[in-house]
């Protein structure tokens, strides 16, 4: 009941539609009253001996007195023009009221949409905006197919759902109401006996939904399985090529999208049970009215009611079957939204791992020095980083060096708390950056990865991605100053050129210029550069390298170098080894302690 409170918090902003869609639903039933009960006149006209109608008097709000005049205004007419005008008037009484139901009907689903839609337009936001809050740590332990599964066909099945919810919580029960209170108006007795076995039916339908809630989580994980396979195969399709690995990863998909079918096929089967099942329960239902309907018209029970009355009352009985079939299979709708809804509802309420104060510190400005106090970090049981002690003064080119494994990235990661450490402090300007504001925090650093990450949009988007209020002089300038300028003229449209999905139009070193472009644009007074080279050929090595010079003047620096010829005029080095500080110092001065970074370098002929 919890994740249905929900969904109907999420109809709050909608109200007034859902005002809307209740009342004109109803009307909509009552004029579908009324086209099944003017069949009474014309079957007593079709099977009356001329019997007389005598003027009912005066007219009241009712359906007695509705039906009553009705019945007078035929007799005049049959007495005036006869029987074939009379039923020509019943004719276009029935067109009459068919009309206004199904157009009361159209607008109650015209008012419907803007609530469907708008409550898949607020979860979907709410799980971007989510996404985009949420830290590093929780995609680390996250299936990205998985996260595109909840974003896209849970979220449906909940559209579904909130759908199914206002059927169940007002159309369908208005249906049944009218109909029902009809019923009950023409043959209490009769009507006692149907709703006696509704029990039975919502017992049945119960069992079939809760099961049915079950088999539908397990579905939709596996579907998010499916979507995982099929992001690292768009991911990796150079490497599966170049491995010769197509039968092992067309084996690896048969095997989940066999899994996917055999979970599914048992979803469908409970679903589409509810139907017939509530259907069969309907008929037998009807049988017995019928015929204890019949027994009453045979054995002289005219005092009940009338055959026309009787045919009426069948008819009538007939639609409210119909709503009942309707809420069985919205029910069994709603508990596959539930299972959604709870996989939906496992990212909206992630808690966040990096906290921010209730009341943080302002920063604008890098003044003065950037200190790793006593840090000692680890992703889960055993440390990657231990007792790291540096101060990197306002100005100051300090570069990273080791092996991989070493730390490197995980300690630049933890300056923009990317992390949160759980030993010691980093301070900025001798303030403990958890004081700072976040987002203040992060407009201080400028990033350029080993990894260009560019946006399937134009040049000039992703250079000021970030800085809206770029002017395209300074996108220029900043694509001058990263030696980017002279291939972006080159290119159809020029800035208005398009990347491609992750900048694929482009080469390698390309897109690492557009990197540092997107960087210079932003000018921060802290700039992190992990391993922006490493991948590059030579002559784009040579073009990047200028560039990244260019980015470091006037600016604190914290390099994280694979090659080592790039950082021999850096203020200091740090060699790191098994997450901790091993030697620092500048190049000469490693040099001569003949240690680790002498290794490095001999390693690399530098």
């Amino acid at each position: 009941m919890n994740s249905f409170a929900t969904i109907i918090k999420y109809l709050a902003p909608f109200k007034k539609y859902a005002f809307l869609n209740i009342l004109l639903n109803g009307l909509g039933t009552l004029f579908s009253l009324f086209s099944f009960t003017m069949f009474i006149p014309f079957l007593d006209m079709l099977f009356s001996s001329g019997e007389v109608v005598t003027d009912p008097g005066k007219w009241e709000l009712n359906y007695h007195s509705l039906m009553a005049h009705f019945k007078y205004q035929v007799f005049l007419i049959t007495e005036s023009s006869g029987k074939f005008q009379a039923l020509l008037f019943i004719g276009a009484a029935v067109l009459v009221g068919a009309f206004f139901r199904n157009f009361f009907a159209y607008m109650g689903s015209f008012f419907m949409a803007p609530i469907s839609n708008g409550s898949v337009m607020q979860f979907q936001r709410k799980i971007y905006n989510k996404i985009l809050d949420l830290p590093l740590r929780y995609f680390s332990e996250s299936k990205k197919g998985d996260i595109l599964s909840r974003f896209t066909s849970d979220v449906q099945e909940i559209r579904a759902s909130i759908s199914g919810s206002l059927d169940m919580l007002f159309k369908d029960p208005i249906e049944i109401i009218v109909y029902l209170s009809y019923m009950i108006y023409t043959s209490w007795q009769m009507t006692a006996i149907a709703i006696l076995v509704l029990p039975l039916i919502a017992i049945l339908i119960g069992k079939i939904g809760k099961s049915l809630k079950s088999s539908s989580s397990v579905g939709q994980a596996a579907n998010g399985e499916m979507l995982t396979v099929m992001e690292e195969t768009l991911g990796g399709l150079r490497i599966i090529k170049a491995f010769i690995a197509e039968r092992k990863m067309k084996k690896r998909f048969e095997d989940i999208n066999g899994r996917v079918y055999q979970i599914q096929n048992k979803v469908m089967r409970k679903h589409t049970l509810a139907s017939p099942m509530s259907e069969f329960l309907g008929i037998a239902v009807f049988t017995l009215v019928l015929i204890i309907g019949g027994h009453f018209i045979l054995s002289d029970g005219s005092d009940k009611f009338s055959p026309s009355e009787f045919i009426a009352y069948l008819v009538v009985f007939t639609q409210i079957l119909n709503p009942a079939k309707d809420l069985a299979r919205t029910y069994n709708t709603i508990q596959k939204g539930m299972a959604s809804l709870d996989r939906v509802n496992a990212i909206l309420d992630e808690k966040m791992n990096v906290p921010e104060n209730e009341n943080p510190k302002r920063i604008n400005d890098f003044k003065d020095s950037i200190e790793f106090r006593n840090v000692s970090f680890k992703y889960s049981e055993k440390y990657v980083l231990k007792n790291i002690n540096l101060k990197i003064k306002k100005g100051q080119t300090v570069a990273l060096v080791g092996q991989s494994g070493s730390g490197k990235s995980t300690l630049v990661d933890l300056l923009p708390r990317f992390w949160d450490i759980q030993e010691g402090e980093i301070l900025i300007d001798g303030i403990n950056i958890k004081d700072y504001k976040l987002t203040d925090l992060r407009s201080l650093m400028g990033n350029v990865n080993q990894e260009s990450i560019l946006f399937n949009d134009t040049i000039r988007n992703n250079i000021s991605f970030g800085v809206d209020s770029a002017s395209d002089k300074e996108i220029e300038e900043a694509a001058k100053v990263a030696n980017a300028l002279e291939f972006i003229k080159e290119k159809d449209g020029n800035f208005n050129y398009i990347v491609g999905d992750r900048g694929g139009k482009l080469s390698g070193g390309q897109r690492q210029r557009l990197s540092i472009a997107r960087a210079v644009l932003k000018n921060p007074p802290i700039m992190i550069l992990d391993e922006a080279t490493s991948a590059l050929d030579t002559e784009s090595e040579k073009l990047v390298q200028e560039a990244l010079t260019n980015l470091m003047k006037n600016r604190t620096s914290i390099v994280i170098a694979h090659r080592l010829s790039t950082i021999k005029n850096a203020d200091m080095i740090c060699v790191l080894n098994d997450g901790e500080i091993v030697e620092s110092g500048k190049h000469d001065e490693l040099l001569n302690k003949n240690g680790a970074y002498k290794r490095l370098c001999d390693l690399q002929m530098v």
